[in-house]
């Protein structure tokens, strides 16, 4: 048996007996445990779990206790915290104030906490969402759910160390820059308004470093990758694919609409340029293959990191600690 039969990308043919043993296993003992009465609000129903449905077939990891609904108020969630943030910030700075649209932008602009400070308080609502759908009102475990789990280092298996992940993470950041140079209309980003000065560029690498990967590989890889993955590996068994094969579509298309995903969320902050968005969603598809090919966040956590902190170092290095930058447009 070589490695590649423990890949999750690559399962073994799964044998009869097992299945069927694993099938009562999972009826008898890893039934969801029964979530509170729906209470009429949005929240609750996200709570609500779905019917237990064996799905022996599908790795551990990929055995998910949310669904659609719960997706689709998160989605809801995640659009109107969103809003309410950016509109609770605005009025925070115009309150004594009356500004034009043009002089409202130039404002916002002008004070690098407000985009970082709003994508914060956004990020913390998510995982406040998260943490109360899955781990209060269900009593899951928070993180382990979500896919945090150890990742195995034993080379015989081909997953690597930690170290190799981050150092790829890093290697990956530079293939990017240097692809990035190639891209036309490029001389202006709506991101490069935070490098027109020391606070801003602190503060959006410190976002970069510090927040961002824990937040965006939780929900990236940690929630919307295996949502998508047994879901579509579902719709092909009902297809008529056999286990394997279905759970093989699955996972790939897991990992190219998280991919997608996760490169259509940076378009604003890019200017909707499709060369960056493109290479954004190559990233997030080499991120969620890494989830996918270890079974844990971890894996794409530490790529992400080194992704982001060889981007900071860069930065640190190109502005001589953020004390030359570059001149405004």
């Amino acid at each position: 048996m070589s490695f590649f039969d423990d890949n999750p990308l690559n399962p073994p043919e799964p044998d009869r007996e097992a299945q069927i043993a694993d099938v009562n296993t999972c009826a008898s003992t890893s039934q969801e445990p029964e979530s509170s009465p729906l209470g009429g609000d949005p929240i609750s129903f996200a709570a609500a779990a779905p019917p237990f449905k064996p799905t022996s077939f599908l790795p551990d990891d990929l055995r998910i206790s949310w669904s659609w609904p719960h997706f689709i108020i998160f989605l809801v969630f995640g659009f109107g915290s969103l809003l309410l943030v950016q509109l609770g910030a605005i009025f925070l700075l115009t309150a004594d104030k009356h500004l034009t649209p043009k002089q409202l932008q130039q404002l916002i602009e002008s004070k690098p906490q407000f985009l970082v400070g709003t994508n914060v308080l956004w990020y913390a609502l998510i995982f406040l969402f998260l943490y109360m759908t899955l781990a209060v009102l269900r009593g899951l475990p928070f993180w382990r759910s979500l896919g945090w789990k150890k990742l195995t280092a034993d080379p015989a298996m081909g997953k690597g160390s930690p170290w190799m992940y981050f150092l790829s993470g890093c290697g990956l950041a530079i293939f990017v820059a240097v692809a990035s140079s190639r891209v036309k209309e490029v001389d202006h980003v709506p991101i490069q308004e935070l490098f027109k000065s020391r606070n801003g560029a602190m503060l959006l690498m410190a976002m970069a470093v510090f927040v961002a990967p824990l937040v965006e590989e939780t929900v990236f890889r940690g929630y919307l990758y295996p949502l998508f993955a047994s879901k579509f590996s579902g719709i092909a068994q009902n297809a008529g694919a056999d286990p394997l094969r279905a759970t093989r579509f699955g996972t790939f298309a897991g990992i190219f609409i998280t991919g997608i995903l996760f490169g259509l969320m940076h378009g604003a902050q890019l200017g909707w340029t499709w060369g960056l968005v493109a290479l954004l969603t190559l990233v997030g598809i080499i991120f969620t293959f890494a989830r996918a090919w270890t079974g844990t966040v971890l894996a794409s956590f530490l790529l992400h990191l080194g992704y982001n902190s060889m981007i900071a170092i860069t930065s640190i290095i190109a502005t001589k600690g953020f004390t030359h930058m570059p001149p405004g447009h």
